[in-house]
């Protein structure tokens, strides 16, 4: 496998307890009377964002609870398709999640496709589509280039702050200036582009765009993702490019 490019999910490898423990963090903590609900919730993204799916035992220490409830909920969760169990005992997204991700966005996701596509082959680089939700940015569609034979993938669902990285730099630098904003968003408004390196995979580099969406939307970015940094240096003009076309694309789908 290439030096410059490679698969990100071996370098991003983490045991399933360090999982269980960043998840345990990050959720938000359930209202009163909204504590079942909540821990079938966490359960279910725990187990899509995880690689391998997840046991029993694993979902019992990432609640905090006895396996015979941990069990219960994933019952539950397999009822309704949203989790399905492998032969040897690991819990993995259901495929009733497919349903869920289509419906999602369609418009933006449909009319993001063939501009992703091409800018993918062009650039030799995986692109994603990245839309804000709450403090963070969330990846509804992802396209790994067919001109490549290495290059970093990640499945849809991948979640970043907004406080760090391209994607997240992009998002704010499509919004009128604030106060006190980092540097990074105040050279990404007049360049048209934002750039990071290392902030959200070691080595990686990022390449995000915000795209023109109407009120009433959640603001979005295409993000490029790569570790080659020749190409780093010359895909800002090509993601702007992009991102407007999408812009006005989905205005005309608006008009239609």
């Amino acid at each position: 496998m290439s030096t410059e490019e490679s698969s990100v999910a071996p370098r991003r490898a983490n045991s399933m307890l360090s999982r269980v423990q960043e998840s345990r963090q990050q959720e938000p903590k359930a209202r009163d009377g909204n504590q079942t609900l909540a821990r079938g919730l966490r359960v279910f993204l725990a187990i899509v964002d995880s690689d391998h799916g997840m046991t029993v035992q694993q979902v019992g220490e990432l609640l905090g609870v006895h396996r015979s409830i941990a069990y219960r909920l994933l019952q539950t969760l397999s009822d309704f398709g949203l989790v399905t169990k492998s032969r040897d005992g690991l819990y993995l997204p259901g495929p009733r999640l497919a349903t869920l991700a289509d419906a999602y966005l369609p418009a933006l996701r449909d009319v993001a496709a063939p501009v992703m596509r091409v800018l993918a082959d062009r650039l030799e680089s995986t692109i994603s589509l990245f839309v804000e939700q709450g403090d963070s940015a969330v990846a509804i569609a992802m396209v790994e280039p067919t001109t490549a034979t290495h290059h970093i993938a990640f499945k849809p669902g991948m979640r970043t702050g907004l406080d760090r990285g391209a994607a997240a730099y992009a998002i704010h630098a499509g919004s009128p200036a604030k106060p006190g904003e980092v540097e990074a968003i105040t050279v990404a408004r007049a360049e048209g582009f934002a750039r990071s390196h290392s902030e959200i995979e070691t080595g990686a580099y990022g390449i995000a765009a915000w795209i023109p969406l109407g009120p009433g939307v959640p603001r979005a970015c295409l993000n490029l993702i790569t570790y080659r940094g020749d190409i780093a240096d010359v895909a800002g003009p090509d993601m702007r490019l992009a991102a407007d076309e999408l812009g006005s694309a989905l205005r005309q789908v608006a008009d239609d």
